[in-house]
């Protein structure tokens, strides 16, 4: 299979959705004075975007459909909606509509995962080629977040009112649910000790956060996971790994049983050893950087927390000095993917 997916933590462009308005921005990383150069209008509360590079475009996941960016000029080529298109436009981490969205390593399909009000959610494939949506899949609840195996044979969805993560074959579409409940499930839809995203390893490996007290790691080779403690005993939303072999995870702050505020933990995935920076805000996720001007491996930590403290702005962490830097980017930016200008 031909990878066209953009190389992670390559490029000096950040594409990120403004949340709580209606584009996304390409952020210039390396012009702290004026970092926003442009934004496309996509559709209402723009949640994630997944870039494929063989093509040069974006899919944006919005309150109100996909949407279909070029990358080279920057503009909206179509607006595709869903096949269950909710019937209000809302914004915030419970609004309907579509939220994780990947796109399959040869570029044929998007997966995007749609949020239904009162019943379980669904995942909805996008045919590249035809330009429509084809089939739709029920998975769990209120699903914050997809991943898509290395080698684009499986999809996961990350339920976070379930407690469980459903696993797409692709292209058969059969669909796995296993429960993954490592401090129970007690408190249903009320219990903070759930995930919000996940990330995948080279090797297929998946690392979910819990609340910085426990980390799951899920083999989808066999469905089953082990949990390792975890220090940083913050509300976790945003996960993902660095190609040094280090876990990122953001902690949003003292919520649901965690009792410390914001932070970023950075977990050496050999030894466990974990360094737990405190942060002053809320962040949502956060995305390796390898292109910093002074070839420094760094952080991006994007500032609309949709649980606390949301905030227009990205933070850049160097993640040896653990220095950190502001920019400013409206639209509370909750979710990006670095590209190549």
């Amino acid at each position: 299979m031909v990878v066209r997916t953009s190389t992670p933590g390559h490029g000096s462009i950040f594409v990120v959705t403004e949340s709580h308005g209606e584009r996304i921005a390409f952020v210039d990383l390396r012009s702290p004075d004026a970092p926003v150069q442009t934004e496309t209008v996509v559709g209402a509360a723009p949640w994630a975007v997944a870039v494929d590079e063989g093509s040069r475009r974006a899919y944006v996941s919005t309150a109100v459909g996909l949407a279909v960016v070029d990358l080279d000029t920057r503009e909206r080529l179509a607006l595709v909606p869903y096949l269950d298109q909710p019937s209000v436009i809302e914004y915030g981490e419970e609004r309907p509509g579509g939220t994780g969205v990947v796109v399959t390593p040869d570029g044929s399909a998007v997966y995007v995962a749609i949020t239904r009000t009162g019943r379980n959610s669904a995942v909805e494939r996008f045919d590249t080629a035809v330009g429509a949506f084809t089939d739709s899949f029920e998975v769990g609840l209120r699903p914050f977040d997809v991943q898509i195996s290395p080698t684009g044979d499986e999809m996961y969805t990350i339920d976070h009112d379930s407690f469980t993560l459903n696993t797409i074959s692709i292209p058969a579409h059969t669909v796995t649910s296993t429960e993954i409940a490592p401090f129970g499930t007690e408190g249903g839809l009320m219990s903070h000790y759930k995930p919000h995203y996940a990330a995948v390893a080279e090797d297929g490996t998946l690392y979910l956060p819990y609340q910085g007290q426990g980390l799951v790691v899920y083999s989808p080779a066999t469905r089953t996971y082990e949990t390792q403690p975890m220090t940083a005993d913050s509300h976790q939303h945003g996960v993902g790994l660095t190609t040094d072999g280090r876990l990122l995870v953001v902690g949003v702050g003292a919520i649901g049983g965690a009792t410390r505020g914001p932070s970023l933990t950075i977990r050496d995935l050999g030894s466990g050893d974990e360094t737990v920076l405190p942060l002053e805000k809320g962040h949502e996720n956060v995305v390796e950087w390898l292109d910093a001007p002074d070839g420094r491996r760094k952080a991006i930590l994007t500032g609309g927390s949709t649980s606390r403290g949301p905030w227009d702005g990205l933070a850049i962490v160097d993640l040896d000095s653990l220095e950190i830097s502001e920019l400013e980017v409206p639209g509370m930016p909750q979710m990006g993917v670095l590209i190549r200008s």
